[in-house]
């Protein structure tokens, strides 16, 4: 969720207001003719969109945000669905492309991102085959132990190398945030300085969590591994998007899937280290970072609707940001998310 140097101050230009006419003819560059079906998919993050072809396939285009990934990124997450693929973990992976159109540009080996020029405008694409699924429901123990499994597999592949190019989670994510937010206008005047004094309290805690616990495996991460990320089908979860894919400890990928009170979380995470450690090992040390991650998610989601605020979809999904009661509900929160990190929880 991190705008870097060099981007452009309003990099939607072109982009927000994406219409289904461009998307068609970007896929016709491809190769790939729509017969004028498509549906635009939930994603606040980039435009993607289900389009039926005239064979009777279905595909999804993606279509990123300008300014959020560099290619090198993007092709890193694409090489490790793939990789993934290779080890038959249930990743849906990127489609290898065929430009048929001098608008489109290929990138990767084999290619799986376009440079699409439409409109003097230029947008970067992926395909995939389309996959349909439900979430998956937590409350049943296989599921999971399941879940377990698969993470375990995902990480047994993760662990082989790192990413180059891609962010490794950690303290330093939410002081990058903290600064953005103070450099734009989106926090309430009144409410600045107590958010501030809350989140540089918060920000001390992160740092000695991770101090505390020393040198960790760091590995190839999904990295936003919450339910609405999982699509369960076939009897088992898939995973369709990498988008967020980092690096860092493995507990990342696992405490977004507890919920409750604390023996509740213990049991949850029981059934999920249970069916981990089938093709993994865990370092339980990890769990004292599971309050510190949670904090970083929560300073890093305020940054990341603050750096989106140029793109109209965000005002209308967001409309209490920036509000007066928005910031003193955050500054709330971040005191519990202390508390939690100076009593936290026994999930071992």
């Amino acid at each position: 969720m991190t705008l870097r140097a060099g981007d452009s101050p309003n990099p939607t230009v072109g982009y927000a207001d994406l219409e289904p006419a461009r998307v068609l003819e970007a896929l016709d560059a491809l190769g790939l003719r729509g017969d004028g079906r498509l549906l635009q998919l939930n994603s606040y993050e980039n435009r993607v969109f289900q389009v039926h072809l005239e064979d009777g396939s279905a595909v999804v285009a993606k279509f990123y945000r300008p300014g959020r990934w560099s290619d090198a990124q993007i092709l890193e997450e694409h090489a490790f669905a793939s990789e993934l693929v290779g080890d038959d973990v249930p990743v849906i992976a990127p489609r290898t492309l065929h430009a048929v159109d001098a608008s489109a540009a290929l990138l990767g080996t084999p290619p799986t991102l376009a440079h699409v020029t439409q409109g003097g405008v230029m947008y970067r694409v992926a395909v995939c085959d389309r996959h349909a699924g439900r979430g998956p429901e937590l409350e049943d123990p296989d599921v999971l132990e399941w879940l377990g499994r698969f993470l375990g597999r995902l990480h047994a592949v993760g662990q082989r190398a790192a990413f180059a190019h891609r962010r490794t989670i950690g303290p330093a994510w939410v002081a990058a945030a903290r600064d953005r937010l103070l450099r734009g206008e989106h926090i309430a005047e009144r409410e600045r300085d107590p958010w501030l004094a809350r989140c540089n309290e918060a920000l001390a805690l992160i740092e000695q969590a991770f101090d505390r616990v020393g040198a960790l495996r760091t590995l190839r991460l999904h990295g936003d591994f919450h339910p609405g990320n999982i699509m369960w089908r076939d009897g088992g979860p898939h995973v369709v998007d990498l988008d967020d894919a980092c690096n860092g400890p493995a507990v990342q990928d696992l405490w977004m899937l507890l919920s409750g009170d604390t023996p509740t979380m213990r049991r949850q995470l029981a059934l999920l280290l249970d069916g981990y450690r089938t093709f993994t090992p865990f370092d339980e040390r990890e769990l004292t970072l599971v309050e510190p991650l949670r904090t970083v998610r929560m300073i890093c989601h305020s940054a990341w609707i603050a750096e989106r605020w140029s793109d109209p979809a965000f005002p209308i999904a967001f409309p209490w940001f920036g509000s007066g009661s928005y910031w003193a509900q955050q500054a709330m929160q971040l005191g519990e998310q202390i508390d939690a990190m100076r009593d936290p929880p026994a999930l071992s």
